[in-house]
């Protein structure tokens, strides 16, 4: 399909399927907090135990390395536990922000702190039965001896980038009532005490574990070599995991065919729009972030549009980027997976703009799903890259001569045509 068209069909799809901007977070979901604290305080015995279902768990990051470590469960909603756990299937079941925020809000989050040092036989009391959570294939009975009422205090900030989360409940005790499953590749990982954790990480994904699966096993402290596995807070885990997987795919991309044309990919979730520019050549990534005024990550409608932009050349980078966050690795993974089940390498240019429609923090899981699923859809086709630019341009809501300021591979492609057109002189 030539560029243009492919352009008219994606305004023909908005046109169509645009929801009313939310202006203001949705009474709602204090209304279902209410529901929560009350079904809490109707659930807890007399002895202050409240028995529940857990699907997974959560490690802050505030105090480190003293943290808050906790295990999460639904209250009233124990047949469906599995729901409340962040996963593709949320993508998949099309939740809208405050269907994520309704699930994550109704975890409540039973903690206690711990230090993060060496956990490696960490598998009595409290965390012991936090990683019986975490390395389980399916929700997991447990019992909570409480140390206090329920804290229900629903601010989300700037930082919670990743998981906003629910109600909160000191624990003095947490013990299974059943015996957890636990798949047979994550026994070996466990079992291997020399194992480092980013070759467990991708022996676990090459077993058919997602990134979800495997960032609670690396968040309870459960791979790695014995005496250097520990805790690790829920927000990193995610990207370490995506970095992990990310460069081992990279790596296997290294003397690929490269694509043979340039593709432009779309697709938009959750107020997120993602234009994917696959060019032929070596590897490259970059991801370019346009944060319109009134969305979560710039709220004064009066800044203007914020630019962010990090990148990779061919041998990936050697630290943590500075401008786009997790956010980077996960749009970086759907694009290597893409990759991969192609055997091909690319220059990559993704541009994410963050609409006033995103008007809370879900996650990066939407980065990671919106991108995978865009390779699903019929892409679009141009000459070149400069070309694609061209037809992209209108699309975006900034100006070519904006993003060529802050993107390196559109600016690269400015240079090659002044250097061209010098050398025709």
């Amino acid at each position: 399909m030539r560029l243009d068209e492919y352009f008219e069909e994606i305004e023909r799809d908005e046109a169509a399927e645009r929801r009313e901007l939310v202006k203001e977070k949705s009474y709602a979901i204090t209304d279902y907090l209410e529901d929560v604290e009350h079904e809490f305080d109707r659930r807890v015995t007399d002895d202050a135990l409240l028995g529940s279902t857990s699907p997974t768990i959560f490690v802050g990051r505030s105090s480190y390395p003293n943290v808050s470590t906790g295990v999460l469960s639904p209250v009233g909603n124990e047949k469906r536990a599995a729901d409340f756990e962040t996963g593709g299937h949320w993508y998949e079941r099309d939740f809208s922000i405050e269907d994520v925020f309704e699930h994550r809000t109704g975890l409540v989050n039973s903690t206690q702190r711990a230090d993060v040092g060496n956990v490696a036989d960490a598998w009595n009391g409290f965390l012991g039965t936090q990683r019986e959570v975490a390395i389980a294939d399916r929700p997991v009975d447990v019992e909570i001896g409480l140390d206090g009422p329920l804290d229900v205090d629903f601010e989300v900030s700037e930082r919670d980038v990743t998981t906003p989360t629910g109600p909160r409940a000191q624990a003095k005790s947490a013990t299974l009532t059943e015996n957890p499953h636990v798949p047979r590749p994550v026994k070996k990982t466990l079992e291997d005490d020399d194992w480092r954790a980013e070759g467990a990480m991708n022996y676990l994904y090459n077993r058919g574990f997602d990134v979800y699966d495997i960032n609670t096993i690396l968040s309870a402290g459960a791979l790695g070599e014995g005496a250097n596995r520990r805790l690790v807070p829920t927000r990193w885990s995610i990207t370490a995991v995506d970095d992990t997987v990310g460069k081992f795919l990279r790596g296997g991309l290294r003397n690929a065919t490269s694509v043979d044309k340039t593709e432009v990919y779309y697709n938009e979730y959750l107020g997120n729009k993602f234009w994917i520019v696959l060019v032929p050549g070596n590897w490259e990534f970059e991801l370019v972030e346009f944060k319109a005024p009134g969305s979560v990550w710039n709220p004064d409608p009066d800044r203007g549009m914020w630019i962010a932009a990090d990148r990779e050349g061919y041998e990936g980078r050697s630290s943590y980027v500075d401008e786009t966050a997790g956010a980077y690795y996960a749009a970086r993974l759907g694009v290597l997976e893409h990759l991969e089940e192609r055997d091909r390498q690319a220059s990559v240019l993704v541009c994410r703009h963050v609409t006033p429609d995103y008007w809370g923090p879900t996650g990066v899981w939407q980065v990671r799903e919106t991108v995978r699923d865009a390779f699903a859809g019929e892409s679009g086709t141009a000459e070149s890259f400069g070309a694609a630019l061209r037809e992209l341009g209108p699309q975006l809501p900034v100006s070519l001569a904006r993003l060529r300021r802050k993107s390196s591979m559109a600016a690269g492609v400015q240079s090659s045509l002044a250097e061209f057109a010098a050398g025709t002189d």
